[in-house]
């Protein structure tokens, strides 16, 4: 339920980082058609989607989320709907392309490298993001961005009681604290279920685990990163 709320008592902004600061989910779009290629002799691309989702969603609890087990989805995927036929060789494409979305260069969206270095003047900036440690770690090294935040946060999961624990170990209260993110399932409803304020950045390309119906409460929704100045009362230089 997108509104216009006081904001005023905000001291801490949290940002998530895949598909909220950088692209991400284009290279997964883009590893399931190469996937889909390598397919073909036994299903379509169609016919393959959905049965790679239901074994990414079997896998997260044992996996969790990441490009490293997205790679071990693929193989497993790739085993089953070839009838265990699939060659050695063709095995070995699929850990390239797990490789390949490890080696991508970092696409910031627009907007971001100028907002954040005027919000860094105003308010304590943090990132907290899911995935594997080592990805994460990565991308935010080659983003460039790390120098605006005060604190970094990567996590099995975006739940209500990681946002409390984060919150509690900086000193901040929830009222003080605005989320922003492209999840609403993940970055927009715990924060608002704890009390917090939220800005979601609605994308074409939202993974099916993070689809999710509109939280009740209310927040904020924009579609670039730099409708959040005006949001705050700020200018861009």
């Amino acid at each position: 339920m997108p509104h216009t709320p006081d904001l005023s008592s905000i001291r801490l902004i949290g940002f998530d980082a895949d598909d909220t600061l950088w692209r991400n989910s284009v290279y997964f779009v883009e590893a399931e058609r190469k996937l889909a290629d390598l397919l073909s002799p036994w299903l379509s691309a169609r016919e393959l989607h959905p049965r790679l989702v239901a074994t990414e969603t079997a896998n997260m609890p044992w996996y969790g989320y990441g490009v490293m087990a997205y790679t071990l989805s693929l193989i497993e995927t790739a085993a089953r709907e070839s009838h265990y036929e699939i060659s050695a060789r063709d095995m070995e494409k699929i850990l390239e392309i797990g490789k390949w979305m490890l080696a991508h260069p970092i696409e910031l969206y627009d907007g971001v490298g100028q907002v954040l270095p005027i919000l860094q003047q105003h308010y304590r900036l943090v990132i907290i993001t899911k995935g594997d440690m080592l990805d994460q770690e990565r991308k935010l090294q080659k983003s460039g961005l790390t120098p605006y935040f005060d604190h970094i946060e990567i996590v099995s999961e975006k739940h209500q009681d990681n946002y409390r624990d984060m919150l509690c170990r900086l000193k901040s209260s929830p009222r003080e604290f605005l989320m922003v993110g492209n999840s609403l399932k993940s970055d927009i409803a715990p924060v608002l279920a704890i009390g917090g304020q939220a800005v979601h950045i609605s994308t074409d390309n939202i993974w099916e685990y993070e689809k999710s119906e509109k939280p009740d409460q209310p927040y904020i929704e924009i579609s670039r990163m730099d409708e959040l100045l005006p949001l705050l009362g700020l200018q861009a230089h």
